[in-house]
């Protein structure tokens, strides 16, 4: 057995690396085939990564009380899954893999790996187990809680990830831009927040690493009758104009710490949620902070989350909060959100 495929070494032992979650899915092998490619432009190990639980069941008389299955037939399923999924990468990519079964609850599992990971990687819907789960019941768990930052992965973009020797399952449905109709560009969506300044930081993070612009956006989304008990109409050209005065401090702000990084803002009219999926749709990575002002960030936590991470069009990268030094001097360059 080579060193790349011994399993179960101590989590801390091994280092910090990526890990991606499988469960034999379309959608978690399209998980995969991102996730190698990324560890190996970061030159770090790839941890493939398969959970089960083992189910208890209660015995007719309460004296008895509950029971558990012998878990050596389940844990055997996840590991012909894992082997499976990684037969599907092993030898095209110059990477470590590090194949890993782990008995456990789905989201517990990652958010406690997240604690040494440079980066999570999920695909947004599963068989309803390992990755299923985590848009399920507990589909804020692992974006919201994770000590690393999170990318969710879906299935739409499997074209984008074609290469030689590896294909990522195909989509049904709508027809998603192949790889060469990418437009080379990290999109980071902004509403103001101090989680959203965090995610500019890594979305330029993310740009610089890869050679690619930044392009920092802002929604600004109708008016509705909510707004209707204001005394006063809304003037939207003054309202754009001071967020766009904002916008520009913001950049220059980015462009301290990134001097050398093609950085542009932009402010779009619509409902936040349906700029950032259509900005997916080609965009190489759109990266969102965990909470914010109501925007971007601040609904991946509220009733519209799940719209952003089910329907996106390509990879979401979701940054945890986090302390930051650079978030320090912001209020030097210009008006913020008060």
């Amino acid at each position: 057995m080579s060193e790349a495929h011994k399993p179960e070494a101590p989590w801390h032992s091994q280092g910090r690396g990526l890990v991606v979650g499988v469960d034999g899915s379309d959608q978690s092998m399209c998980a995969l085939v991102w996730a190698a490619q990324e560890a190996e432009r970061r030159h770090c190990p790839l941890h493939v990564v398969t959970a089960y639980t083992v189910p208890v069941f209660a015995a007719s008389s309460m004296d008895a009380g509950y029971a558990t299955v012998d878990d050596s037939v389940i844990r055997e399923g996840a590991q012909a899954v894992l082997d499976q999924s990684i037969s599907k990468i092993a030898g095209h990519h110059n990477i470590e893999i590090v194949p890993r079964v782990e008995s456990g609850d789905a989201a517990g599992v990652l958010l406690e790996l997240s604690e040494e990971a440079e980066l999570m990687v999920v695909g947004s819907r599963g068989r309803g187990g390992f990755v299923g789960r985590l848009l399920g019941s507990v589909s804020a768990a692992l974006p919201a809680h994770s000590k690393c930052p999170t990318v969710v992965v879906p299935l739409y973009c499997a074209p984008r990830l074609d290469e030689a020797g590896v294909s990522a399952p195909k989509p049904k449905g709508e027809p998603c831009p192949r790889a060469e109709e990418i437009e080379k560009v990290v999109v980071v969506g902004v509403d103001g927040s101090e989680q959203a300044r965090m995610a500019s930081l890594i979305a330029a993070e993310q740009a610089q690493s890869r050679g690619l612009p930044v392009r920092v956006v802002c929604s600004l989304p109708p008016f509705t009758g909510s707004l209707a008990w204001m005394p006063t109409p809304v003037d939207r050209d003054a309202l754009h104009a001071e967020i766009m005065v904002q916008l520009n401090a913001g950049k220059a702000w980015l462009q301290s710490h990134f001097p050398q990084l093609d950085i542009s803002v932009e402010l779009l009219d619509g409902p936040p949620v349906e700029v950032l999926i259509e900005a997916s749709r080609t965009a190489e990575l759109v990266v969102l902070g965990t909470r914010g002002r109501g925007g971007f960030a601040g609904m991946l936590l509220g009733s519209t989350s799940q719209g952003v991470l089910h329907h996106a069009k390509g990879p979401v990268l979701v940054v945890p909060d986090r302390e930051d030094p650079r978030l320090t001097d912001r209020a030097n360059f210009g008006p913020m959100v008060a």
